[in-house]
């Protein structure tokens, strides 16, 4: 609460910005999330499931590992592929295909 009837207080809402939506200089900016920052800050207010999310977290990221590996071995795969399917190419053209 802000003592609006006190000098001090109708100073404060003087310059209080207040906008509805995104102002003017914002609006054009990329909007980013942050969300050990929203963790932190939620945990601090009293958000009691930062170790739910801790747990899963960790799960998520066993999982996207697993997943990246996959995908650079598929990566490896198609280049090998590609670069015998290149050597074969240049032999079906000598003989006219």
């Amino acid at each position: 609460m802000v003592p609006h009837k006190t000098p001090r207080g109708a100073a404060a809402l003087e310059r209080l910005k207040i906008f509805e939506g995104v102002p003017p200089p914002y609006d054009r900016k990329k909007r980013m999330v942050v969300p050990e920052a929203l963790r932190r800050l939620s945990h601090e207010v009293g958000w009691g499931y930062k170790d739910v999310v801790d747990r899963l977290e960790e799960k998520r990221k066993v999982k996207a590992r697993a997943f990246h590996e996959r995908k650079i071995a598929t990566i490896k795969l198609r280049q090998k592929a590609q670069a015998d399917a290149a050597v074969s190419f240049g032999e079906l053209t000598t003989h006219g295909y």
